[in-house]
């Protein structure tokens, strides 16, 4: 008999993984270097600088209003329609769902879990900066504002800065911090920043964000991508782990036995050990009980009768006895006799 376990989809998954259990020495990890550590703390500054000049209330918050009151949708009103589509692109469901679906992809190919790892690194880092800054704010939308030139901080909105401008810039810009090489790193670099300016600046053009919030989601999401070399050793590990636990899941997993018939052993006869006789047993006794334990195991039992037949021991048909007499069947008469006997001639002839 032969009993396989079927190869599951995430099994055949583990397979393609374990072809290359190592990270492929042609892709580049971005590291932390001087020029980068240089880009991220301007970008930093610069995010500073902007929330500082929303909260004085200064030229920038004169310029947003000045903007609002311009109404780009209704002087632009025929490319309205399309950016209504465009907008999505910056959307976090939407875009997370393609990019997963190619850095999935990509980790197929490459035999590693660090595409995917990265992107669910960068969003929780999205979620958690811009979202807390988004709460801690708390500014209001150009639809909902209250007073002519107010900054509308404070007063419970969630709209700086603007979450999908800085989803755009992560989401996009993820493809190009994972390129394995300089020249694809460069050109999707130039795509996405063209993609997350644009989505940007149709949020201005649909009323829903101040020009203001588009700069810091500019920043905000700009400052996540620089600060990723430092999430790698952590990523590094993390790939580990899930590999060792995928280790140890299939390790649980029951092996494949094959078994023919052929295989099967007879099972030796298991004799008794003999008895140690007692030292105060006499020679005769010991000479008698010697035999009996050297016995081996019992005979195997008959064959069991089959289920239909009564239990008990049965005979042939030639060792029963006969139900009926021998001889004739007829039941015995007291006034007849046997033919052939001198009764049978003393007997009167009738009819002359």
């Amino acid at each position: 008999m032969r009993t396989e376990r079927n190869l599951t989809r995430l099994d055949r998954v583990f397979t393609r993984l374990d072809r290359e259990p190592e990270r492929p020495a042609h892709i580049d990890v971005p590291k932390m270097s001087r020029h980068r550590l240089v880009l991220f703390s301007a970008t930093l500054a610069f995010y500073l600088a902007i929330v500082w000049a929303v909260v004085i209330t200064s030229w920038l918050v004169r310029l947003d209003w000045q903007v609002m009151f311009f109404r780009p949708y209704q002087q632009w009103p025929e490319i309205h329609a399309f950016l209504d589509y465009y907008v999505v692109l910056g959307q976090r469901g939407p875009t997370a769902v393609m990019v997963a679906a190619w850095l999935g992809w990509r980790s197929w190919r490459q035999h590693t879990l660090r595409p995917l790892l990265m992107l669910g690194t960068s969003l929780l880092l999205l979620n958690i900066t811009v979202g807390a800054a988004k709460l801690g704010m708390g500014r209001l939308g150009p639809h909902y504002a209250t007073t002519i030139g107010s900054n509308e901080m404070g007063l419970g909105g969630d709209i700086f800065p603007s979450g999908h401008t800085a989803n755009a810039v992560v989401t996009w810009g993820i493809l190009a911090y994972l390129a394995s090489t300089p020249r694809a790193r460069r050109w999707l670099s130039a795509l996405s920043a063209v993609t997350s300016l644009g989505v940007g600046l149709t949020t201005v053009y649909l009323g829903t964000h101040w020009l203001s919030d588009v700069v810091l989601g500019w920043a905000a999401g700009l400052l996540i991508l620089l600060a990723l070399p430092w999430t790698e050793p952590l990523v590094a590990r993390a790939e580990t782990a899930l590999f060792d636990l995928r280790d140890r899941w299939r390790t649980r997993q029951p092996v494949p036995v094959t078994a023919t018939p052929g295989s099967l052993a007879p099972t030796a006869p298991v004799l008794l050990k003999p008895r140690a006789p007692a030292q105060d047993e006499a020679p005769a006794a010991r000479e008698t009980e010697a035999p009996a334990a050297r016995e081996t195991v019992a005979p195997p039992r008959p064959p069991r009768a089959p289920a239909h037949l009564a239990p008990g021991p049965h005979s042939t048909r030639s060792e029963r006895t006969p139900v009926t007499p021998a001889g004739s069947r007829r039941p015995p008469h007291s006034d007849r006799l046997p033919r052939g006997t001198a009764a049978s001639a003393a007997r009167p002839v009738t009819g002359g």
